[in-house]
């Protein structure tokens, strides 16, 4: 298989960034004076066996989009060995417009730079466009520690079981600082009525015991392997303010496909260390009373497959199951008494019975009329000539600005010492013919 590693990177104008919308609230952003961890994961896959095409996208506040894709690019010049393309608002706005070419109407908030699902959608249209037969999702606060990571994630993709059942969407599995695969959620008197961790211990601690690809009921969106199968056919969610790698399994499931889970598949997560506890929190409000509305709705809808959240026990069944917002207050307020952050959790527990109650009434249906157009999206803009063109061009463009001060420090030392400069070094995308 020929597949293209995608990187969501988010570079921010300082480290703290409040007031952002619950789409463009993210875990980690890296400020633009700052390297962050993205170099580290870059410098992991140069021991990777078989890398071939990386993409880096380049998520930001738009005041400073051109000043974050000359940051990361400068960052993918550190690592002449690997054929990364970095790709930011010029490459999205190209992708706007071939989409509005072709009558497919205004996708700008679906398939965009702004939101977990949308990224992860832009990612899978670039991927479709330069005609890659498979993605695999990293995030940029990871190292990879096998030689074999890649030939690992391809294992098993595109085939299919003893049943007859075709392997299309698969996971692995993160280890810690600690070096553990367990979650480090601790069983405290303020997490009583929230015990995912202890859910989550319960589902991966069998699915280590059991055959090396299982169906699973979990994601690792840093460990997710897709094959164009399944991509060209089922979008992830972009109104799902975070989990939308696990969302995206559910998403597989009422349109008749699954994820794999491989235990011999991993990598070593290191995020940096959370700002704001009750933020993320608050997203994870969003996150579950979106869920549990949206998978509601979905039993309207005759052409789905039903998804029981007794199908997904130990997890995440619980967190799908009625009560869940009177669960997720009464945790808010608990937490607000047991841990550092009690603004943020006071804040997170008005947002359980207001806004994000709203939020997920209002939108619960749009992913389901989104999806009834990305079959077609895709199948237009497969190896689309066009816009492959004008992406490799752009990209180009960019590293060729950002290595011409570079170039001409090489050319003027290798003229001082009487030696021919030689090759210009033009940027060599790794694309799929």
């Amino acid at each position: 298989m020929n597949p293209v590693i995608i990187v969501p990177t988010y570079v921010s104008a300082r480290r703290r960034r409040e007031g952002g919308s619950v789409l463009s609230t993210y875990d980690h952003m890296t400020p633009l004076s700052q390297p962050g961890e993205l170099p580290r994961l870059l410098r992991s896959l140069t021991g990777v066996q078989g890398v071939g095409q990386i993409v880096v996208l380049v998520v930001s506040e738009p005041s400073i989009e051109s000043q974050a894709a000359e940051k990361v690019q400068q960052i993918a010049a550190q690592f002449p060995q690997l054929s990364i393309a970095v790709m930011g608002a010029p490459e999205q706005a190209l992708v706007h417009q071939r989409i509005e070419q072709l009558g497919l109407g205004k996708l700008t908030k679906e398939v965009c730079l702004t939101g977990y699902g949308a990224i992860r959608n832009f990612g899978l249209v670039i991927a479709n466009v330069l005609g890659f037969d498979s993605v695999v999702f990293l995030d940029d606060d990871e190292i990879v520690e096998d030689p074999a990571f890649l030939r690992k994630a391809m294992y098993g993709l595109g085939k299919l079981t003893k049943k007859g059942i075709p392997i299309l969407v698969k996971t692995g599995y993160y280890f810690n600082s600690e070096g553990s695969f367990l979650s480090k959620s601790q069983d405290k008197w303020y997490n009583r009525f929230w015990q995912q961790g202890k859910a989550f211990n319960a589902w991966i601690t069998a699915a280590m015991r059991g055959p090396r690809l299982s169906r699973s009921n979990h994601v690792c969106g840093g460990a997710l392997a897709v094959h164009k199968e399944a991509f060209k056919r089922c979008s992830f969610d972009p109104w799902i303010a975070r989990g939308e790698d696990l969302d995206y399994l559910l998403n597989l499931r009422m349109y008749g496909s699954d994820i794999w889970f491989d235990n011999q598949w991993n990598l070593k997560h290191l995020p940096p260390e959370t700002e704001s506890e009750g933020t993320r929190f608050r997203q994870d409000i969003f996150r579950w009373l979106y869920e549990y509305r949206k998978m509601e709705y979905s039993r309207t809808q005759i052409d789905l497959l039903q998804v029981k959240p007794a199908s997904l026990e130990p997890y995440p069944g619980p967190f799908l199951q009625p009560g869940i917002r009177r669960r997720i207050r009464l945790t808010a307020i608990l937490r607000s008494f047991g841990r550092p952050d009690k603004k943020g959790y006071r804040k997170a527990a008005k947002a359980a019975t207001g806004e994000a109650s709203t939020y997920a009434e209002r939108n619960c249906a749009k992913y389901f009329e989104f999806q009834f157009v990305w079959p077609e999206l895709m199948g237009r803009l497969e190896n689309d000539q066009t816009l492959r063109a004008a992406l490799v061009e752009s990209v180009t463009r960019r590293y060729q600005e950002a290595e011409e001060p570079r170039r001409a420090g090489r050319i003027a030392a290798a003229q001082g010492a009487g030696i021919d400069p030689g090759a210009t070094g033009e940027i060599h995308l790794n694309l799929a013919e």
